[in-house]
């Protein structure tokens, strides 16, 4: 049992290691002066549209919880809802292991609300089930619209031969038939899910619609805070940039690296290697800003500010 405990959290940090070594070899060349002028050369119009892009994404990550507590059929305030996902989030994207993390401090914020422990089991099965979903949606239309996608991070020449874009294509259907899989499960009422002593039902058609709503758009608008961010120079698009960044950000979630330190960044300047890289790292640095950093600091403040209120409770 302790070596599982702490597997996963060794190979999250000896993923960071590993990210920020190959990292400082590619940016040997790149000097800080470089970055902070990519930064000062960012527009003032693209820094409030990667801010409000960023609020959208949060947004989204709130509609997680909402869409998992209609599934359960429990009402909380939306106020409470929205702070304890938006906590969550902030929280759990920094310290990495974000279904576990997740868990413990939903856990500790809808056990107030009355949910017992195994309504919060299933409501974190549900969110993580929904980012999921969509990732793999959006993925598999990304492969179809992009068939040379990993071109950009390897030599696939001799997969080119044999018709890659082909394979990619294919898999992208795949991807998408298995996301028309889930839907055709739910239309079919099947059995619920058993996972020890919980119960997971399959979410209901009108659950499905928003999960199929929701998620991608969490996962778009956390991607537009990079594309404008990015310098225009070179920029090859949205579609392309986000097709990016869903790779790097998958990398990141399989890493276990706490923040995805390091290894979001490496992936992410494998794939822009036509643009300027101090003004991708510069983006990079946004990216982290408003979807990490300052979300992290607004968190904390919450937890303190519930915890008070905890104590308060408890002491009359």
């Amino acid at each position: 049992m302790n070596f599982r405990r702490f597997i996963w959290p060794v190979i999250g940090l000896a993923a960071v290691a590993f990210s920020i070594w190959v990292l400082f070899n590619e940016l040997r060349g790149i000097s800080l002066d470089d970055v902070w002028a990519s930064l000062a050369a960012i527009r003032w119009t693209h820094w409030l549209l990667a801010a409000f892009s960023s609020v959208v994404a949060y947004a989204a990550l709130a509609g997680y919880d909402h869409i998992a507590l209609m599934h359960l059929e429990k009402r909380v305030s939306w106020l409470f809802v929205t702070l304890c996902s938006f906590t969550t989030y902030a929280l759990s994207h920094n310290i990495g292991g974000s279904v576990f993390s997740g868990a413990v401090i939903r856990y500790r914020a809808y056990a107030t609300r009355g949910l017992s422990g195994q309504q919060v089991g299933v409501l974190v099965a549900i969110c993580w089930i929904t980012f999921v979903l969509s990732s793999i949606l959006l993925g598999g239309i990304v492969l179809i619209l992009i068939p040379d996608l990993f071109d950009r991070f390897a030599d696939v020449s001799a997969f080119k031969e044999i018709g890659y874009g082909g394979l990619s294509a294919g898999a992208g259907i795949a991807m998408i038939l298995l996301v028309g899989a889930y839907v055709f499960g739910s239309w079919l009422h099947l059995n619920p899910l058993k996972i020890g002593s919980v119960q997971i039902h399959y979410p209901r058609l009108p659950i499905v619609a928003r999960q199929l709503v929701i998620g991608p758009l969490e996962i778009l608008a956390a991607g537009a805070i990079l594309y404008f961010a990015l310098p225009v120079e070179n920029n090859p698009g949205y579609l392309v940039v986000f097709a990016i960044f869903l790779v790097a950000f998958s990398a990141a979630q399989i890493s276990h690296a706490p923040g995805g330190l390091g290894v979001f960044e490496v992936v992410f300047l494998a794939g822009l290697p036509q643009m300027d890289q101090a003004g991708v790292i510069a983006a990079l640095l946004v990216f982290r800003l408003f979807y990490l950093i300052i979300p992290l600091i607004l968190a904390l403040i919450v937890v303190l500010l519930f915890e008070r209120s905890q104590f308060g409770r408890a002491t009359n």
